[in-house]
């Protein structure tokens, strides 16, 4: 994978990467029954720079796929377990005075869990605000400040945050603000018949499944150059921007069902999340042009969390989900 500009790429490189992120997902698929949205889901958010909000009941694979994705991609992984006593120092690190031999002392900084390639935030709503905020802003800086000194995260980086949509008590909600850093909002959903008999077959037998790497970090840092390189059409990219301007209700644009029950619509990141995730859905595709049909596929993951219900909206039990949909509906691919 040496070319990385779409013009000067060769059939055979197209069909290599392509080949590649299929048998990243293969190798996924060994430990990983069913889920086949979420795990695309989670590769569009590593390839195109951004983090992702898994929202699902607990017991469902959430933590084994995170970590079968850092072995198929021969990265570094860290899980951090969120509860209302963690610090920010527990999540970024310290600052620790020390001793040498000549019993001399000296501060030396000492990492946290956050310096990694992939780092799980399990149920990330269960810290405090504080400890929140030092996350989200590590995630957006891609750096940890401690007594003055910048320390750089490793790239690639992406925090996969987890919520428990079921069990709310004793929590601390992500404020809406905060949500629009995630590139998107995955939903993991409960298991099929044919999945759960396959769960069952797969983990009370003998026989352990090893998922092996496909793609180093310097791959992958390849692989983010090429999506977004990848060339957009006019008409398409304005077809996403009147998506998102269509979310939003103060806008001419806003639709009628907006207006009614929408307080606040996507953010630019909506608008970016949009035209990058539909690149990376065709070149998952084996496309190096992005259609319509792209933007459409990842409307929901990218803007399920980005649109904020009013007072109505939340009274009449009417879902962002919806909303979307319906827009998709609605919004024509030409003026």
């Amino acid at each position: 994978m040496t070319e990385t500009a779409p013009g000067m790429m060769s059939e055979e490189g197209l069909a290599a990467i392509h080949a590649n992120l299929r048998r990243v997902r293969e190798e996924i698929g060994k430990v990983i029954v069913g889920h086949e949205d979420l795990i695309e889901g989670v590769i569009t958010c590593l390839l195109c720079g951004g983090h992702a909000l898994l929202e699902g009941a607990p017991g469902l694979g959430k933590t084994l796929l995170v970590k079968s994705l850092g072995e198929a991609l021969d990265l570094t992984f860290s899980r951090i377990q969120f509860t209302p006593d963690l610090m920010p120092a527990d999540i970024l690190g310290t600052t620790m005075v020390l001793q040498d031999e000549q019993n001399r002392k000296y501060f030396e900084f000492q990492r946290g869990p956050i310096f990694a390639h992939i780092v799980l935030a399990d149920e990330i709503n269960r810290a405090t605000p504080k400890t929140q905020s030092a996350l989200l802003e590590a995630m957006q800086e891609r750096s940890v400040t401690i007594g003055g000194v910048e320390h750089r995260l490793q790239e690639p980086f992406i925090v996969l945050a987890t919520q428990n949509p079921i069990e709310m008590e004793g929590t601390y909600p992500l404020p809406e603000a905060q949500i629009d850093r995630f590139f998107m909002k995955l939903d993991v959903k409960q298991p099929s018949f044919y999945e759960l008999r396959q769960i069952i077959d797969r983990t009370t037998r003998a026989e352990n499944h090893r998922v092996r790497s496909v793609l180093s970090a310097e791959e992958i840092l390849g692989l983010r150059q090429v999506v977004r390189s990848i060339p957009l059409a006019t008409p398409v990219r304005d077809y996403a921007i009147r998506l998102i301007l269509a979310t939003q209700p103060e806008h001419e644009s806003g639709s009628e069902l907006t207006r009614r029950y929408v307080r606040y619509g996507s953010s630019p990141r909506g608008a970016q999340s949009l035209v990058l995730g539909a690149k990376m859905h065709a070149l998952l595709r084996g496309r190096l042009h992005v259609g319509f049909e792209d933007v459409r596929a990842v409307a929901l993951p990218s803007l399920r969390h980005r649109l904020i219900l009013n007072f109505e909206g939340e009274a009449e039990g009417v879902h962002a989900e919806g909303i979307i949909r319906e827009l998709l509906r609605s919004v024509a691919e030409a003026p």
